[in-house]
């Protein structure tokens, strides 16, 4: 099998040929009806929902499911029956079902990657990232399961004749809720760190993207993850967040969204349970990039432009702020905006496109209402502004990458998370201030910095308060993290556990530890 890196996962003849076959194949599947998976069975709701593809909503991808409360119950219950038998399989044959998992994954790579792109809005480059990241992350958290002996281990003895353990046992059944942003690896990466260390599953999908989601669930079952072990629900974000927040046979959380409703999420599990229980959550952020006056300002554009703008900016690593020394300014302002000039936005199946459409109209809202607020509260809009209109436009929500200046740190532009292409642009006159404004903010997710001065860098690595940081990265100022080399977690408002996805502590957050120490007889 492959190994998939970035630098294996790129837009040669032989990959784009693929992917366009993968497109032909997938068109075939528009219109279908597809189930939830409550235990065995295949579930059939009373109501169903379209998925229209963002690059065309006149394109009928599918329909799905529109789950009740009722469904997500049989769900908990199937869970719960399961995991017995799951949990009790031992770590060793569990790690072998995962791996058969991302095996089943990566033979039909461009078709994941395929579904990404129409549902999504994702360029090639991009949907076959986020394919191959899924098949590395749950091969690393094997590997990592693998290296610790499924977190098993003798401690030394307290007493003579005594035998004593550690044990990390799993909770019990997880609801694990996915984000439209990336639709088959973090839904299929917090499910994956779930089961593999013994947990049952209960997989919501997106509602804006559904179909990879239920793709993950397929595969999960053809490589050999019993059905009840893992469930797939597809209702409503509130209406299961509410049901699994609020019920007391749910014994984990793993969350991707907003900071709003994760917070809910929290505040919801802990008010109706008996005693504490685990949340995995990543909510979001508001990015920072520095750029000082020692910056290769080359280098600088081209990571802000590819973190601030790529995907539209709907990540939640997206470089959002950037804090550009005063020496400096207009020099990076002339090589920023003149990269701008020259991306591509458009359909994200052709070749050149470097950004495809918003995700439906709200965002395409947002983003208006984003730049009029700029507008009318003193900003100026230096490149972009515009949503993009007729022809081909016309049937999807294409924004152009936009930089601004001239807002206040204090604006609620320069403080909230918006999810759409918008880089507001701050000058600083030091590193400090650059440092300072950086960490104002209630969240902590990513952050980068552009500096050929080793000493500016280490001072940033040792004040800036978020958890995923890059220095001089060409290739994304703040976004791009891989398993098993950049652990991804968030600090304050952007994350509730501390222990980052792809990273070597993070199968920590879904099991929890038992001392065990017999009596050895003499």
């Amino acid at each position: 099998m492959a190994e998939f890196t970035y630098t294996t996962i790129g837009s040669d003849a032989t990959s784009r040929s693929r992917f366009e076959d993968a497109l032909r194949r997938l068109e075939e599947t528009f219109g279908e009806q597809y189930p939830m998976y409550v235990g065995e069975k295949p579930i059939q709701a009373a109501k169903t929902a379209e998925v229209r593809s963002p690059i065309d909503r006149s394109i009928l991808l599918g329909s799905v499911q529109l789950g009740t409360r009722e469904h997500i119950l049989g769900a908990v219950a199937a869970g719960q029956h399961a995991f017995p038998h799951w949990s009790g399989l031992g770590w060793k044959e569990r790690t072998g079902i995962l791996r058969l998992v991302a095996d089943r994954i990566e033979q039909d790579l461009f078709l994941f990657a395929a579904r990404i792109t129409m549902e999504a809005g994702k360029t090639m480059n991009e949907s076959l990232a986020e394919s191959g990241e899924i098949v590395a992350m749950i091969r690393y958290y094997a590997d990592v399961y693998e290296e610790n002996v499924g977190y098993d281990r003798a401690m030394p003895h307290a007493r003579p004749g005594e035998d004593s353990r550690s044990v990390m046992k799993p909770y019990g059944l997880w609801a694990v809720i996915s984000p439209f942003n990336f639709p088959l690896a973090l839904g299929g990466a917090m499910s994956a760190a779930a089961l593999l260390t013994g947990n049952t599953v209960i997989l919501k999908p997106t509602t804006e993207a559904p179909l990879s989601g239920i793709a993950f669930y397929r595969a999960c079952i053809d490589g050999g993850v019993p059905p009840g072990s893992i469930n797939l629900v597809t209702a409503p974000g509130s209406v299961f967040g509410e049901s699994v927040s609020t019920h007391p046979n749910v014994d984990g959380i793993a969350f991707t969204g907003s900071r709003v409703v994760g917070m809910e999420l929290f505040r919801q599990f802990a008010a109706n349970s008996t005693y504490p229980k685990p949340i995995v959550a990543e909510m979001g952020s508001k990015n920072p990039v520095i750029v000082t006056e020692h910056a290769d300002l080359d280098a600088a554009a081209e990571g802000v432009v590819r973190s601030a703008f790529t995907f539209s900016g709907q990540k939640c690593s997206a470089a959002s702020r950037a804090y550009v020394h005063e020496a400096i300014r207009n020099d990076f302002i002339e090589i920023l905006t003149g990269r701008l000039e020259n991306l591509k936005v458009g359909d994200p199946r052709e070749h050149d496109t470097f950004t495809g459409p918003l995700i439906n109209a709200a965002a395409a809202e947002k983003f208006t209402r984003a730049v009029e607020q700029c507008r009318s509260d003193g900003g100026a809009i230096i490149a972009g502004g515009n949503l993009i209109t007729g022809g081909q436009y016309g049937k999807g929500y294409y924004a152009t990458p936009t930089l601004v200046t001239g807002l206040s740190r204090d604006h609620p532009l320069a403080r909230e998370e918006l999810f759409v292409p918008f880089l507001i642009l701050d000058e600083i006159a030091t590193l400090e201030e650059g440092i300072s404004a950086a960490n104002d903010t209630v969240y902590g997710l990513t952050a980068g910095i552009f500096s050929r001065n080793e000493q500016e860098v280490q001072t940033f690595f040792n004040t800036i308060r978020f958890g995923v940081c890059y220095a001089n990265r060409r290739g994304g100022a703040t976004t791009g993290a891989w398993p098993g080399s950049q652990p991804f977690t968030g600090w304050k408002g952007s994350g509730l556990s501390g222990r980052g996805a792809g990273g070597p502590y993070y199968l920590l957050s879904y099991v929890r530890e038992q001392g065990q120490t017999r009596q050895v007889a003499p």
